[in-house]
């Protein structure tokens, strides 16, 4: 045997909150639920106990085995919509500086852009003067004009015309604008993958700017919502232009066969856990990304061991409510999720 050494009362290092989760539960089932709690006012509840808290899995109350209400260090997936209208792209450029004093040190911050297509930016970093450089170097992007397209008369793209017929074309050309695409589902389908790679410790978030539209993606929203789900994933948002307008925003939120969503942001969050933040002046946006990070970074997080059911389920995905033993508390977490199964 070799000889035992210990170290001196008092040195040995204590673990984190985030390091007994992956450390201390080895059951590959254990499921972790981040969870926020405001009053009316839409203020953070701080000071709550684990005994203030129930989960219930499918409708079946669990024994919490893990409860902690430190913050947590950020892995975060910024997703900036370029297909807004310009006016309000340009309004959200101006509060850059106020994105990038959002994230701690501590942090780490991956950038992407989307509009018919989904582009990343930057890979994971601190966020570091060099974040800073990247979007500043983005406020020279342009967004839509939000005008008709331009088929006809002397600006159109078919140059000088006789009798409405294309010098040296001996028919009349017909023209149709190219159709748009806002691939918000691709974006954040792209986000995930990179996120699910990162280290567990941390909590994940995809921040979204954006007005929320969707249509053209050829991933769906429950192949990507399943994603997010399996990975512990937050989707986060601040919905500007039309997505920030009360009655025209929920308005928007209806979907229709065959067509894209108007602001599919809110059924991200809700499933997730996460929040949506509309806003439409500079300085409340600025305002929202401080309140959007620490919110989530400072979450309750709570841990169970679900019981296994009597019979097998066909339907993998498992139903989570969380409750909390104070009167007019408003609860936020994730829907539930999608097991992992386990290694054989």
């Amino acid at each position: 045997m070799p000889p035992v050494k210990t170290v001196p009362p008092g040195t040995a290092k204590k673990p984190s909150a985030q390091e007994q989760i992956y450390t201390y539960v080895v059951h590959t089932n254990f499921v972790q639920v981040p969870v926020t709690v405001k009053d009316r006012d839409g203020r953070t509840v701080d000071g709550l106990l684990s005994t203030d808290f129930s989960v219930k899995e499918n409708g079946v109350a669990q024994k919490l085995t893990f409860f902690t209400a430190d913050p947590f260090a950020l892995s975060v997936a910024i997703v900036l919509d370029l297909g807004m209208s310009d006016s309000a792209l340009q309004k959200v450029n101006q509060t850059f500086p106020a994105l990038v004093g959002a994230f701690a040190p501590y942090d780490e911050v991956s950038l992407y852009t989307y509009s018919s297509t989904v582009s990343q930016v930057s890979d994971f970093a601190a966020p570091t003067q060099k974040l800073a450089a990247l979007l500043d170097q983005m406020r020279t992007i342009r967004g839509k004009n939000n005008g008709p397209p331009v088929l006809g008369g002397p600006l159109a793209p078919n140059g000088p015309v006789i009798n409405n017929i294309p010098v040296g074309s001996p028919t009349e050309p017909v023209y149709t604008p190219p159709k748009e695409a806002q691939v918000l589902n691709d974006a954040i389908l792209r986000a995930a993958l990179d996120l699910s790679k990162r280290d567990r410790t941390r909590r994940k978030i995809i921040f979204v700017i954006s007005n929320g539209h969707e249509y053209g993606s050829k991933a769906g929203y429950k192949d990507v919502l399943r994603l997010l789900l399996t990975n512990e994933i937050q989707i986060r948002a601040v919905g500007v232009e039309s997505a920030a307008l009360p009655i025209y925003g929920k308005i928007e939120r209806l979907h229709l066969p065959h067509e894209g969503y108007g602001n599919i942001l809110p059924k991200y969050c809700s499933a997730t856990g996460g929040s949506e933040y509309n806003e439409l002046s500079r300085s409340a946006i600025e305002d929202i990304y401080a309140q959007a990070m620490s919110e989530a970074r400072n979450q309750y997080t709570l841990g169970y061991t679900p019981l296994r059911p009597k019979a097998p389920t066909a339907v993998p995905y498992r139903e989570i409510e969380v409750l909390v033993d104070k009167p007019n508390l408003k609860v936020t977490a994730k829907s539930g999720y999608y097991p992992v199964a386990s290694a054989r």
